[in-house]
């Protein structure tokens, strides 16, 4: 059957309409090759891209690797101490360049040694004396727009994008309180997930599987929805204590200072669009990032951060124990059920209904159809 309905408004006239009328996207979104493809070209490959914290990027030399669909990205701090980007690739003949992170003083490339500058500059080319019309100066490493906000980097795969200021709405005036550029990121947890990105997403913005899928690790959660502006969604989970541990688990760190009162009330939950979910509690933050690797795969990587002072308080590494405990046990079950989901996108299966408690993902649903689907 052709999977040309995929793209026809008229197959989303269901999800159009208001939540409790609604009706969810249809399974092929998941599990199409033809529907994933464009997501890559419309949605990764045109909007701003989560890819760490500036803190990864403290000193002269410092670098790591994005690994995205638009391809590799080097993100190192230069001489200057200013954040660039740029894409993995040697102008010789295309060589990766770097793997993983680490600290260099230039980069060379490991096929012809090729040497480029932390500025992306092309200062060493052995054995190119003799080719006509070549100047170093005409092939220096190909530059990504790299932006900031509250010490999180974003990268861009097009050379004029839009502002981030634009992206991200009211999230950083939202946040402010939560002082993020004040955290520091220490530690990370990777997963590999068989199911497609969306699910994740969708999964990790709503409180109505809680009692379900965490019955005996965070029980059932009451959430409900906050007023986004820009390219996010979000959900305000109400609990006075600290959910980035289990129930029934130490709390030792306390609240961020500062907060107002609906911010000391509980942690929100936000997905900036495509695939970045920040979590602001009282205490803490941290992300979840959904980089896509094919249509039924998905790479999660789970970043933590904690006051400054939290940080250097004695005992810090004793005591931040039980949000990791947290962190994996629920991601655990929140993987377990996506690929059930990825299992159950059978041929047969038609739309469903969205509940009350998913105005989140039926906000996230209707995203990403008015990039993929022309009106």
């Amino acid at each position: 059957m052709s999977q040309n309905f995929l793209f026809d408004p008229e197959t989303y006239r269901g999800l159009r309409k208001p939540l409790l009328e609604a009706s969810t996207l249809p399974p092929q979104c998941y599990t199409c090759e033809d529907f994933y493809q464009r997501e890559i070209e419309r949605i990764f490959l045109r909007n701003w891209q989560f890819v760490g914290r500036v803190e990864q990027l403290a000193s002269a030399g410092e670098f790591f690797c994005y690994e995205g669909l638009g391809g590799s990205v080097i993100l190192v701090c230069g001489p200057d101490g200013e954040i660039r980007a740029f894409a993995n690739s040697c102008r010789h003949r295309g060589s990766r360049l770097l793997q993983g992170s680490g600290s260099c003083k230039r980069i060379v490339c490991p096929y012809h040694s090729w040497a480029y500058q932390l500025d992306g500059s092309l200062t060493g080319t052995p054995g190119m004396e003799q080719t006509l019309d070549f100047d170093a100066a005409d092939y220096p490493l190909l530059p990504l727009p790299v932006a900031t906000w509250g010490g999180f980097l974003f990268i861009h795969y097009h050379s004029q994008p839009e502002p981030l200021a634009g992206h991200l709405g009211n999230m950083p005036e939202k946040f402010d309180a939560h002082r993020c550029q004040d955290m520091r990121l220490v530690g990370s947890l990777e997963f590999n997930v068989s199911s497609n990105w969306k699910l994740l997403a969708e999964n990790a913005l709503e409180a109505y599987h809680t009692g379900s899928v965490h019955r005996a690790t965070l029980g059932q959660q009451d959430s409900r929805a906050i007023e986004t502006a820009g390219h996010w969604t979000g959900l305000l989970v109400e609990d006075e204590n600290s959910v980035a541990t289990l129930p029934g688990a130490d709390k030792p760190f306390a609240h961020i200072e500062g907060l107002g009162a609906e911010s000391a009330a509980g942690a929100y939950f936000t997905l900036l669009y495509p695939s970045t979910q920040f979590v602001f509690a009282q205490d803490c933050m941290w992300w979840l990032a959904f980089q896509p690797e094919a249509v039924d795969r998905t790479r999660l990587t789970i970043g933590a951060c904690f006051p400054q002072q939290t940080v250097d308080a004695p005992g810090f590494e004793v005591k931040v124990k039980p949000y990791f405990d947290r962190w994996r046990q629920a991601t655990a079950e929140d993987n377990t059920i996506c690929e059930a989901q990825q299992q159950g996108q059978s041929f047969s299966r038609r739309p469903g209904r969205f509940a009350a408690s998913e105005f989140a993902p039926h906000a996230f649903a209707n995203w990403v159809i008015d990039q993929v689907v022309d009106d």
